[in-house]
């Protein structure tokens, strides 16, 4: 597989923001799309992703064929959850591993879990999502969604070559159209997708991330 810049890596946090004030707008309005609930919350946070972010979502399943459909299961992330998720996974690392360090833990927490101040689900620019049938079947796609490196051996990660034939194919899907709509992966999770985010302008290139961290939905 090829190197992988985890959302750790200092450059990541060195990317300068220049937010643009995008509202975050609510998935489940968009007919085109489908919005799982597995992940819901009472505010509805999870379908709701930045305005840039919904179109393109909206562009890449233009690009799909008919018969097949984008499937969100997570989009935004309030901050104090994004916490308490990567708090409870570097504590997990450490609890398994008593001789590592709280900078090793930090580190194999990145491999799953962002850190915080970097987070791209906090930015509302990250999506998490799948393929579908048009009537809601998930398509087999390696792993579940949310798998993590150690209970999938890896087959989390995007370009991991041991998955089967057909998964590949549904990879390859997902991918092509999620990058022809200007989004970009998380090398880890072959589910995670983001745009406008200090991954994403680290990866493209982008002078500046368009999106920091966001408030959330407007009350």
């Amino acid at each position: 597989m090829p190197e992988i810049v985890l959302l750790s890596d200092a450059r990541i946090a060195e990317v300068p923001v220049k937010e643009c004030d995008e509202p975050l707008v609510d998935l489940r309005a968009l007919e085109s799309l489908q919005v799982d609930r597995r992940l819901a919350d009472p505010e509805g946070a999870y379908a709701r992703v930045r305005l840039s972010v919904a179109d393109r979502l909206v562009a890449a399943q233009t690009r799909l064929p008919r018969r097949l459909r984008l499937m969100v299961v997570e989009g935004f992330r309030p901050a104090a959850l994004q916490h308490h998720y990567f708090a409870g996974s570097v504590a997990a690392h450490r609890a398994a591993h008593p001789d590592w360090d709280e900078q090793r833990a930090h580190l194999e927490a990145s491999r799953y879990v962002s850190p915080p101040e970097v987070a791209p689900h906090v930015s509302g620019g990250a999506v998490d999502l799948t393929l579908c049938t048009a009537s809601g079947v998930e398509l087999p796609m390696g792993t579940e969604v949310n798998a993590t490196p150690p209970e999938s051996d890896e087959a989390c990660y995007t370009a991991f070559p041991g998955i089967s034939a057909e998964a590949r194919r549904n990879r390859d899907i997902l991918g092509a159209a999620m990058t022809s709509a200007g989004f970009v992966n998380y090398p880890t999770e072959w589910w995670h997708w983001s745009y406008g985010d200090r991954y994403w302008a680290f990866t493209t290139g982008a002078r500046y991330a368009r999106y920091g961290m966001s408030a959330g939905p407007a009350r």
